[in-house]
């Protein structure tokens, strides 16, 4: 596989990670696909959901696979009193990725992001790195330190 832009931007930073490459299914594009197809438990994987505030506009969360954003949870977390997810349609063009490849790392633009605190259970968290069929395992403090992230309480 060709390195992604978010492969590109952590070698620049010196950064340990490792890839998983894994087959998609346009008909399935969920994260526990993806946690199942590289053998990782869906804890550790993490999907990176992009949402619209009413107080600061767009906010990256990123949380296990499995799980669902706690909308009210994430709004206290980035200090607006409504949050929505951001339509699907407008995903390419605020971030620069497609729905089942969007990754934290290298977005157009840096939005806030937020990591859900259970990432830091384990050494190891997989991330998307920026397409389909591939995942980026890093460790998610320094994750977080690289992106200026920050752990939230996030999930239902």
């Amino acid at each position: 596989m060709n390195k992604t832009n978010a492969m590109r931007m952590l070698d620049r930073a010196g950064i340990n990670y490792t890839t998983k490459e894994y087959d998609y299914d346009e008909s399935d594009l969920s994260g526990v696909h993806a946690a199942d197809a590289i053998g990782m438990p869906s804890e550790q994987v993490f999907k990176t959901l992009v949402t619209n505030g009413d107080k600061n506009g767009i906010n990256v969360f990123c949380i296990p696979v499995a799980e669902e954003l706690d909308l009210k949870k994430a709004a206290i977390c980035s200090g607006n009193k409504k949050i929505e997810m951001l339509p699907v349609k407008n995903l390419l063009g605020t971030t620069g990725y497609i729905r089942g490849g969007c990754s934290p790392i290298g977005m157009k633009k840096k939005y806030p992001t937020y990591i859900d605190e259970l990432a830091i259970l384990y050494d190891e968290i997989s991330i998307s790195a920026g397409v389909r069929g591939c995942q980026i395992v890093v460790n998610p403090e320094v994750l977080a330190m690289f992106i200026e992230g920050e752990f939230c309480e996030l999930i239902k």
